[in-house]
């Protein structure tokens, strides 16, 4: 296990609570760049701007209840339609997207990613459609990226003038999700990426090594000046590149000159907090995503702290103190996790934990990757459905993104994931939303689970799952599920329930398989719970995963 170089700074011993990762921060560092909080106020209430004031958050039962939700993980980086981090990758000399940014836009000293921006038009997006679909599959939340580490902001941004209102598509995108979510009764979220912008977009200060373009710089180091009779006219590169500094010896996700990244300045961090502030404040998001170790530019400033103080006041003031909402952050320590609640990218814990979590993950690939979708590259509705149970079982939720395509849609690939998601949540809903966790989360050869890496990243590691794996979930009602994560065509035995193993105060009444009429052969042996003569899998989607009913008496 490494130690992470802030806590040797700060003489600090890494504790057993970082044992799940491998960067944690903790809490106890103190923040050299104080942002302003004049132009952007904090929203009163209990709330401060310390981690001690943060511990008093509980996180409110609806997101408990909810279990599962959709993202449009969508913004000018999907235009070319080439897949995650094209913004930075574009820039690198000899990587797959610099090679298809330079045949299809040109050279990036001239074309660089502030003409994608404006190619965008986002000419098909129809919010009302899609959040109504995602509704449809189940979703119980919807979250809609508002800035990803390209810094460009979707909405009518105050503080940021490369935004979707002013350039691009000329739309407030989210106002119009927003719009959708809540004539669809869905909590709404946004996911905040921006914080990163200043290392990542380094490549872009830097020129090609090899050929014709050798030292010929990109266009990260533009100024304002350099817009004269451009279509760009009047507007700063620099306040989307952000590369008026000189760049880290490699991008860290961990603010650390130890570790080689460049730090940001004041101004960085001060337009960062005004940013997310004014997100808060016009949009009032019942969750708030964000994509960073901890908190945003944490331990560098304290921008993620009173950004979290607003967030929480907000949201007690606007649902008259039945919710402060919900805020992510990734690696947290056993004191962060009481402040804000834990998310797990592209991963999921061995076991069950006594605290609500979120696993965020995608049907492909973030970005929209047209090449994914030629070679039909995303999970199916079963392992979509196979991994959510696996989360309930664990006490967590499942944020799932649908990549969206340049035009605003999405590809009927995707759409009939959705549909077979949807088919099984009309047989089988009731054993995940507004459930808890049982004794045990479950049983089976992929239990054991692999090793989470720093945000998570242990998705796929593991043994796939079958049908003799098993998860459990209990009802408000005490009726317990036990979820096959396949369709049983032989006698299951349920080992957890076996009259030995010590898990159930209470005999068995009865076992029903829903989404059927049939009656079950079944009886409780001392091994198990054994199950014969399972009917046949239904040919909808249900068949993804069947699930038992059990009563006790």
């Amino acid at each position: 296990m490494r130690i992470h170089p802030l806590l040797l700074v700060a003489g600090i011993s890494l504790p057993a609570m970082f044992a799940h990762a491998d960067d944690g921060i903790p809490s106890t560092l103190t923040p050299k760049v104080i942002v302003s909080t004049a132009a952007e106020p904090i929203a009163p209430g209990p709330f401060q701007p310390t981690w001690q004031s943060l511990e008093q958050y509980q996180v409110p039962e609806w997101f408990r209840d909810a279990k599962f939700g959709i993202w449009a993980h969508w913004g000018p980086q999907c235009q070319p339609e080439d897949g995650d981090w094209y913004a930075r990758n574009m820039y690198m000399e000899g990587s797959r997207q610099y090679k298809d940014h330079l045949a299809r836009y040109g050279h990036p000293s001239v074309a660089g990613f502030k003409d994608i921006i404006h190619e965008w038009k986002a000419e098909k997006w129809d919010p009302d459609r899609l959040v109504a679909l995602y509704k449809r599959t189940g979703a119980q939340y919807f979250f809609a990226m508002a800035n990803h580490h390209d810094n460009f902001d979707m909405w009518d941004s105050k503080y940021q003038p490369w935004n979707s209102v002013a350039v691009g598509p000329q739309k407030n995108i989210i106002a119009g999700w927003a719009k959708a979510a809540r004539a669809q009764g869905l909590p709404f979220g946004v996911s905040v990426h921006g914080s990163r912008a200043w290392s990542w977009y380094e490549p872009s200060q830097t020129s090609d090594k090899n050929g014709p373009k050798a030292g010929v710089p990109y266009d990260g180091k533009l100024t304002k000046a350099d817009g004269k009779g451009q279509w760009w006219d009047g507007l700063d590169p620099q306040d989307l590149y952000a590369q008026n500094h000189k760049p880290g010896a490699k991008l860290e996700w961990s603010w650390s000159l130890n570790k080689g990244s460049s730090v940001p300045d004041q101004a960085y961090c001060e337009k960062f907090y005004n940013r997310t502030a004014d997100l808060i404040e016009k949009y009032q998001p019942d969750l708030l995503y964000f994509d960073d170790t901890v908190l945003p530019i944490w331990p560098v400033s304290d921008a993620g702290l009173k950004i979290a103080a607003d967030f929480y006041n907000t949201n007690l003031a606007r649902t008259h103190g039945k919710s402060a909402g919900v805020l992510f952050g990734k690696i947290l320590d056993e004191q962060q996790r009481k402040c804000i609640t834990w998310d797990i990218e592209r991963g999921v814990p061995a076991t069950g934990l006594p605290f609500a979590w979120q696993t965020d993950t995608c049907i492909g690939g973030w970005h929209y990757d047209r090449g994914l979708y030629d070679r039909n590259g995303y999970k199916s509705a079963q392992k979509v459905i196979q991994m959510l149970a696996d989360i309930v079982s664990k006490n967590g939720n499942l944020l799932l993104n649908v990549p969206v395509r340049g035009d605003g849609s999405i590809d009927e690939k995707e759409e009939k994931v959705l549909e077979g998601i949807a088919a099984w949540m009309d047989v089988n809903k009731q054993a995940i939303f507004g459930t808890r966790p049982w004794k045990t989360f479950g049983e089976g050869p992929a239990s054991a689970g692999a090793k989470l890496s720093s945000q998570g990243f242990n998705e796929g590691k593991g043994k796939p799952f079958t049908t003799d794996d098993i998860r459990f979930t209990v009802g408000k009602d005490g009726t317990l599920y036990a979820i096959a994560l396949g369709w049983p065509t032989k006698l299951l035995t349920i080992k957890s329930l076996g009259a030995s193993s010590g898990l159930l105060d209470q005999k068995i009444a009865s076992v029903e398989l829903l989404g059927s009429t049939a009656v079950l052969n079944w009886k409780q042996t001392d091994a198990g719970l054994e199950i014969a003569s399972v009917p046949s899998a239904p040919a909808s989607g249900a068949a993804a995963a069947a699930v038992f009913k059990i009563t006790l008496r």
